[in-house]
């Protein structure tokens, strides 16, 4: 069969997308960011209330991204949508960023989180095997390899496996590992609510804060770091059945299930915990689990933290293999990044270059940088395919859509200020290393004018 006859099928169903929605959000933010949003608002019902906004700006996010999903339901999520309200060079750089830093960060940060987790029992894991003497390590010294780090690579090359095999293979595992993790939280959650050893009276409880809206919104960075990945599954919309159905539900669906699930965890931390212990706390639910039964309590929170930290870093690949790809069909990158494989119907060459390219950033040692340049730049673009909405209403009328964001047009326009407002809070907290993100990101126009220039080349050739 040529290889343009080759497709994505069309695999997965509406429980399928959804765990990739909560499944991907739900990674080690729920057991680590109840601490720096304390010490941002000072009181556990002002925590409580900075959830729900972020959950309600990640909702109207979702509903608005709905829209583009239901009426463009293609690989690649974002791309197309930028692609198509502001022209190929935003999408280039969307999927530019996923590539090379959003997502392959985000795969190493996993990644090493697991095995960080998982030397809580093997503590041998964090041993230093090799030092290279070069000042390519954090704060420029030497870069120290860990046996955890060779651990990690093995789970992201081992999930590069699973996704390689089919897309519905590696929907399965998401699933799967997704219901066990929702299962595992759930139990942490009536464990700390029904042991007895916690009272409402620790929402009465403060601790010193900025407070006012500088420390709600600092609170509300952290809880959108923990609410980030809902528009993943956008991203693997050509493999989704009934994609008009069923992505709109997903998106919604599934925001609208971590959103409940950030706030019952939340109740029982501060049930258990008092402000001043969460905001002593690097691992707020371990400490609850502690107080609750002891250190066997806190080894069953790791356990849980390792089944989430799995689950999100199987979704971040599956559904992040998905833009090289559309890259590459769309003529802005590799042409093997676009290549299908015949007998699997996956984006071989993508899964393997990306599994590959974050296990390389496991050894860098400076993949939170990476993050901390992106934040930046992501939250433009993020922004912006919410505002293609209002764009594409204008810009292209005639587009069927069997789904339309309710509330139009304030909820996109809520999205896109709050994007705004994350936006100009990294450039103000961060203005070097939002500076630097910027500038990483447009490395790409190079290639971009590079890649267009030959395109247009081959074509003139071809006639």
């Amino acid at each position: 069969m040529p290889e343009t006859a080759i497709g994505l099928r069309r695999e997965l169903g509406i429980w399928a997308a959804t765990a990739i929605v909560v499944g991907t959000v739900i990674g080690s933010g729920i057991f680590l960011v109840p601490k720096d949003m304390i010490l941002h608002v000072g009181s556990p019902a002002t925590v409580l209330a900075v959830w729900v906004a972020g959950g309600l700006l990640s909702l109207a996010g979702a509903l608005s991204y709905a829209e583009l999903a239901a009426a463009m339901p293609e690989a690649g999520g974002e791309y197309v949508y930028l692609r198509e309200a502001y022209g190929p060079l935003w999408g280039f750089l969307y999927g530019w960023t996923q590539m090379w830093v959003a997502r392959g960060g985000s795969i190493a940060t996993l990644a090493t989180a697991f095995f960080l987790y998982l030397g809580n029992f093997f503590p041998r894991l964090e041993s230093v095997f090799y030092t290279l003497p070069l000042p390519i390590g954090p704060g420029g010294g030497p870069l120290e390899l860990r046996y955890g780090q060779l651990l990690a690579v093995a789970v992201i090359l081992l999930l590069a496996a699973i996704n390689y095999l089919g897309v519905r293979f590696g929907a399965g595992v998401q699933v799967a590992v997704t219901i066990l993790k929702v299962a595992l939280i759930a139990a942490l959650v009536v464990a700390g609510l029904g042991a007895g050893r916690g009272g409402f009276g620790h929402f009465a409880t403060a601790i010193p804060a900025p407070g006012g809206i500088a420390g709600f919104f600092g609170a509300l960075v952290a809880a959108l770091w923990a609410y980030d990945g809902w528009n993943n599954v956008s991203m693997v919309a050509a493999e989704i059945r009934r994609p008009q159905r069923n992505l709109p539900i997903a998106l919604v669906a599934g925001t609208c299930l971590v959103m409940a699930i950030y706030l019952l965890a939340n109740v029982a931390y501060f049930y258990v915990l008092p402000a001043a212990e969460v905001a002593r706390s690097d691992r707020v639910a371990a400490e609850m689990m502690r107080a609750v039964a002891g250190e066997w309590g806190a080894a069953a929170v790791s356990v849980a933290a390792m089944v989430s930290i799995f689950a999100a870093l199987n979704g971040s690949l599956l559904s992040g293999a998905r833009v090289p790809y559309a890259l590459a069909r769309g003529g802005l990158f590799f042409r093997s990044f676009g290549y299908i494989h015949p007998r699997y119907r996956t984006p071989a060459v993508s899964i393997l270059g990306l599994g590959l390219w974050g296990s390389v950033l496991v050894f860098s040692g400076r993949y939170e940088e990476l993050f901390r340049y992106v934040i930046f730049a992501s939250w433009i673009l993020y922004g912006m395919t919410a505002a293609a909405v209002l764009v594409l209403r204008w810009k292209r009328p005639d587009l069927d859509r069997p789904y339309r964001t309710p509330g139009y047009p304030v909820l996109p326009a809520l999205f896109v200020a709050g994007a705004a407002a994350v936006t100009w809070s990294s450039l103000w907290n961060f203005p070097r290393e939002s500076l630097l993100g910027m500038a990483l990101i447009l490395l790409g126009l190079p290639y971009y004018w590079w890649m267009r220039r030959s395109g247009a080349a081959l074509r003139e050739a071809g006639r």
